[in-house]
């Protein structure tokens, strides 16, 4: 096999073994490349955002999104950073019995929270940058926009919805993870970002980033006008994002993600070729 690309057994062994590496982390390093990861996240939802919001039609607006997006998890890929999402993976490992569930369960719920609180740094850095007031304002309407959709979505939708989403973040991991060389990576996160992003699934880190800088825009009169006037979005509507109404949303997406990321890839890959070999 070419050796710029690793065969699926041993991108399952090279997961397995970056699970036990993240599980041996220490803590203040885990929460400084949690933090990394959300930021980064957060980068690409706000470059996707500038690119789409002045995009009428939604097919095109959503793979110029699709296009830029996917910068963001290049970087937590090239910077070794530590994302939820494709921590999930850990499940390998675990099941290898390499960790212990209890360190899979550490480390999800220190990144998950790192990863929220580096996606809101950067949220209040572009909201104070005043990159909202792009179009005359349209970019904070649009904000107020998209945090709506995310916000009103039911549940069992944002579950199905979080499941679709983290089944391809996963594997952009796992092929990144497979090439080993700088433009195999970059195009193995690529292709599987873009069809998420396209199809508009629901990704809990990338949220972290879309909700909070859409509160905070509810919270301006001028973006709330011009939500107005170009979505036909109700001050009243604006008012309860403002009082971060539906934003348990980011619970059921998180769920979904988990479910997308340990069932649908982690055990699908520790038994085509871990478990095998093990009992082989």
């Amino acid at each position: 096999m070419d050796s710029r690309f690793n065969s699926p057994a041993e991108i399952a062994s090279l997961v397995s073994k970056s699970g036990v590496t993240k599980s041996m982390l220490s803590l203040p390093k885990m929460i400084l490349l949690g933090l990394m990861a959300g930021a980064f996240i957060a980068f690409g939802g706000a470059a996707s955002d500038v690119a789409m919001h002045g995009v009428a039609d939604v097919g095109l607006a959503r793979v110029v999104a699709g296009v830029i997006f996917p910068v963001g998890l290049m970087l937590v890929v090239f910077t070794g950073s530590e994302l939820f999402t494709g921590n999930c993976l850990m499940i390998i490992p675990t099941l290898e019995k390499k960790i212990k569930p209890v360190s899979m369960i550490k480390n999800l719920v220190t990144v998950y929270i790192s990863n929220f609180v580096g996606a809101m740094i950067i949220d209040l850095l572009i909201f104070f940058s005043g990159q909202l007031n792009y179009s005359n304002g349209g970019l904070g309407a649009f904000t107020i926009k998209v945090a709506l959709a995310k916000t009103t979505i039911n549940p069992a939708t944002a579950i199905v919805s979080g499941i679709l989403c983290n089944i391809l973040v996963c594997l952009a991991i796992v092929m990144a993870t497979g090439a080993t060389d700088a433009i195999g990576k970059i195009f193995g996160v690529f292709f599987p970002i873009c069809a998420f992003v396209v199809c508009g699934f629901e990704h809990c880190v990338a949220n972290m980033f879309y909700i909070p800088t859409g509160v905070m825009a509810a919270m301006n009169p001028e973006y709330v006008a011009k939500a107005q006037e170009l979505y036909g979005i109700t001050a009243q509507q604006c008012q309860n994002l403002a009082n971060l109404s539906g934003c348990e949303s980011l619970l059921f997406v998180t769920i979904g993600n988990i479910i997308g990321g340990m069932v649908f890839v982690g055990l699908p890959l520790y038994f085509a070729y871990i478990r095998k070999k093990k009992s082989a």
